[in-house]
């Protein structure tokens, strides 16, 4: 059976989305993407799941770079 160790997560700014995706560490991820978009945090989507289905739901997310990246 798989392990549940992988997030999906939302990366907002104010109450946009800017960004989604998957992690093994939430923490980690914020701080990185607060290098770039310091005033944005994570928002963790669901329970933590298996890497197979996180990558297939990352897969499924609006495709797409925000201006200014």
């Amino acid at each position: 059976m798989s392990q549940r160790k992988t997030y999906k997560y939302h990366f907002k700014e104010g109450n946009k989305i800017t960004r989604s995706g998957i992690t093994n560490d939430l923490e980690r991820r914020e701080a990185e993407h607060q290098q770039k978009h310091p005033k944005g945090h994570i928002k963790q989507v669901g329970r933590r799941t298996t890497e197979e289905a996180a990558r297939n739901w990352e897969a499924n997310q609006p495709k797409g770079t925000p201006p200014g990246d």
